[in-house]
């Protein structure tokens, strides 16, 4: 696994390890959560605003591949 540097300023680092401390989890633990999460999000908004632009121009992608 690879590591990656997530810089944060003073009181967002103080409040992740607030919430890491009362969850009883790591703090890297919580923000690799909070990444995976928000890559799942952004996979389904990006699929789903292509498929909205794929539909919408359905017979222009047509035409194309003609």
């Amino acid at each position: 696994m690879e590591s990656l540097i997530i810089r944060l300023e003073g009181g967002d680092r103080a409040e992740l390890a607030d919430l890491a401390d009362a969850s009883g989890r790591a703090p890297e633990d919580l923000a690799r959560d909070a990444v995976l999460r928000y890559l799942r999000d952004e996979r389904v908004r990006v699929g789903a605003e292509a498929a909205r632009l794929a539909q919408r121009h359905a017979a222009l992608l047509k035409r194309l591949g003609q």
